[in-house]
């Protein structure tokens, strides 16, 4: 019996511990590193506002497939598409999503916030299942209006030719010296 070899590249991770260690770490590096003083207390500005070595950065799906060694996003989605990593990538997406709803309340971010939802996350596209239904309802509204001219425009010619049957029985009937059977064809 012939072995099969492995096609393909072999995975990235090979275990759940691997890729959460990974995931933890860059929510850690989103949140930034504060300046400290001597006392370990944060350094504000005039403003009062923290001073930071590294800013903190907001997380996103992009953020988090670069991080975990993949080079886009629809890496990663597909990556959890693998049975032992679903729960783990769909967690950490979750997080993200989680940052992106609540900006949804603040001014600056808010639109920000609105497309990253809209293009990652299942269930915030309403526009689209809108503009999908509405589509449909119209080419169903179409279909029934050429049906019924159809009917209309069938009906109409079927009482034309019953009139032009009519009239061709009366001339028959009674014939004028100056018509000819031509004139009604």
């Amino acid at each position: 019996m012939r072995e099969v070899a492995n096609v393909g590249r072999p995975p990235k991770y090979r275990d759940v511990e691997e890729i959460e260690d990974k995931i933890e770490y860059y929510f850690k590096s989103c949140e930034g590193e504060p300046l400290l003083d001597d006392e370990g207390k944060p350094v504000v500005n005039k403003y009062g506002y923290p001073c930071w070595i590294k800013a903190p950065k907001p997380p996103t799906v992009t953020g988090l497939a670069l991080a975990l060694g993949f080079t886009n996003r629809l890496s990663l989605l597909n990556y959890q598409g693998k049975k032992e990593f679903i729960n783990t990538i769909t967690r950490a997406k979750s997080r993200v999503e989680e940052y992106a709803e609540s900006r949804l309340f603040d001014r600056e971010g808010s639109n920000g916030a609105q497309f990253s939802l809209r293009n990652n996350f299942k269930g915030w596209n309403d526009t689209e299942e809108k503009r999908l239904e509405n589509e449909s309802e119209k080419l169903k509204l179409e279909k029934r209006k050429v049906e019924s001219q159809l009917v209309d425009d069938s009906e109409d010619k079927f009482t034309e030719r019953l009139k032009d049957m009519a009239t061709l029985a009366d001339i028959l009937k009674k014939p004028v010296s100056n018509r000819d059977i031509e004139d009604f064809e």
